[in-house]
């Protein structure tokens, strides 16, 4: 697996246990990181994703349910949220292309979500990622 890919996932996996736990954001990168090996830049780039998305939270939030057709963040599955935001906060960043930050977000929710998550992140994703466009223009 990618380098990225894989601070994608532990930046999931991080986003997830704190909104779960409750805890401190830095107790839960503590806490991760005393179980998870990885190289150094991985674990930057998951640690940079992951507060990221937890200091940026009610406007990801905010900007997801605005697209997210019909559906309350208190209705959604947790790991679909937790896949929401982290996605919506890398491309608030720019940095990174859609169509990777989408992809990535899919395969997120292929491997952690139900069956019916992929279409309904890449539905949300897109309507998000056009959103953001419009505001830079």
């Amino acid at each position: 697996m990618a380098l990225r890919s894989k601070a994608r996932e532990y930046a999931l996996q991080m986003l997830f246990q704190w909104e779960m736990t409750q805890q401190e954001p830095w107790r839960v990168e503590s806490g991760f990181w005393k179980n998870a090996r990885s190289e150094k830049n991985t674990r930057v780039f998951a640690n940079q994703l992951f507060e990221g998305a937890v200091s940026e939270l009610k406007s990801l939030d905010e900007l997801i349910v605005q697209h997210a057709s019909n559906w309350r963040l208190d209705r959604m599955a947790a790991i679909d949220r937790a896949i929401l935001r982290l996605a919506t906060h890398e491309l608030r960043r720019g940095e990174t292309p859609y169509k990777v930050v989408l992809d990535e977000a899919v395969e997120l929710a292929k491997t952690f979500s139900s069956a019916e998550a992929p279409p309904f992140i890449n539905g949300v994703l897109d309507a998000v990622h056009k959103a953001i466009q419009e505001n830079r223009e």
